[in-house]
């Protein structure tokens, strides 16, 4: 069956919809796209195919496609080079979170003077854009995690400081979506595992973060339990439709809840991410618990009360074991060290860098230095508070 949603932007649902691809270019006025996907994605089949039938659509069709994981400023630079080279007129972005997230900045930046640095998530910065030239956007995820489809932003790393920044600006939002769940459906045991963890991290921040936003809570509510009935199906068969169906909205769900907020998980996360470049996904899922339970005098009464719509014990320990148990199913480390060497770990940096990130501003509590330092030793060592 086939959807059209509107919210938070045009939506399209269901299996196949990839063949509308022409047509939401058509709807955007885009005759001259460009094609922006990872270098892993590039050469794999069903991208291949994807290529193949738009090929003979467009008059004009270029790729882009020279970057990985944990993109890079210099990777959006380039990117916007290929685009207006090609006189191109839009952006279709097509892959996980860093393809979309990269695809989004080019199109916004293609119409900038400024460095992409001075459109940072912090107060006002977005005014400074441009918006007379930013080019539409078609994004088309292919895991279930970030989101970033339904996002107003994208994580970018600067390469000179090693910091992973949030550029925002309201014309990052795509102009039309499709989730096709057909395109996860080779998506690894290990890539589901990672990118499922995200989603539900970003729904299950959101729904924690202080500030009164009903409808933000009402749609992480919803994303947490897709995740909770979707997650383990899709890990281990990942042919079920359904499944990979659930975990896609659920991850559109999340970056559609967290305008209200984040918090430390993904303030812990991003350092290493840039650091390490360990997937967001993974890390954010390593880090959960402890922060779950550094947050429980704060968020102890709101998680108890979806337990029962989540078909769980009224209860904080109950939701907690859920949250360990899920990952001890889907072979996440517990701990930090089990993905990084403790030597090459330096705290006094790492901790610096997470309370200074966007995120920390809404965690439920107010955090110091010292929390983030103690929260990277408990991930180190196993620790729950």
């Amino acid at each position: 069956m086939k959807f059209n949603w509107n919210y938070p932007t045009t939506v399209w649902v269901g299996e196949n919809r990839i063949n509308d691809l022409s047509e939401a270019c058509k709807n955007l006025h885009i005759i001259k796209p460009l094609f922006v996907t990872d270098k892993d994605l590039v050469n794999l089949p069903f991208i291949k195919d994807i290529i193949s039938e738009n090929l003979k659509k467009f008059d004009k069709f270029n790729i882009f496609s020279n970057f990985a994981g944990n993109p890079i400023g210099e990777n959006v630079e380039e990117g916007v080079k290929e685009f207006k080279k090609n006189n191109c007129d839009g952006v279709i972005a097509i892959g996980g979170g860093s393809a979309l997230d990269v695809g989004k900045a080019i199109a916004f930046m293609c119409a900038q003077t400024r460095p992409i640095w001075d459109f940072e998530d912090i107060g006002d910065y977005w005014k400074r854009a441009n918006e007379d030239k930013i080019a539409p956007i078609v994004a088309i995820p292919t895991t279930a995690g970030t989101g970033s489809e339904t996002g107003r932003a994208s994580a970018i790393i600067n390469k000179k400081t090693g910091i992973k920044k949030i550029i925002f600006h309201p014309k990052f939002l795509p102009s039309i979506v499709i989730l096709d769940p057909k395109l996860t459906l080779d998506l690894s045991p290990r890539l589901t595992a990672a990118t499922g963890m995200d989603a539900l991290a970003h729904n299950l921040e959101a729904f924690c973060a202080p500030g009164f936003h009903p409808m933000a809570d009402g749609i992480a509510t919803e994303g947490i339990k897709l995740i909770k009935t979707s997650l383990i199906t899709a890990f281990k068969d990942g042919k079920n439709i359904e499944a990979r169906k659930n975990l896609l909205v659920a991850s559109c769900m999340g970056s559609t809840a967290f305008q209200k907020g984040l918090g430390a998980i993904h303030s812990l996360s991003h350092p290493i991410n840039a650091q390490f470049n360990v997937h967001h996904g993974l890390s954010n899922a390593i880090f959960m618990p402890y922060v779950l339970t550094f947050n429980k005098a704060l968020v102890e009464d709101r998680i108890i009360s979806i337990c029962d719509n989540l078909n769980l014990e009224k209860k904080f320990e109950s939701f907690l074991n859920w949250i360990l148990d899920l990952r001890k199913q889907l072979n996440i480390p517990h701990k930090l060290s089990e993905v990084l060497e403790v030597k090459k770990i330096n705290l006094e940096k790492l901790s610096k860098m997470a309370l200074e990130d966007p995120s920390t501003a809404t965690n439920p509590k107010k955090m110091t230095i010292d929390d983030m330092k103690i929260l990277y030793e408990h991930s180190i060592s196993g620790k729950l508070f």
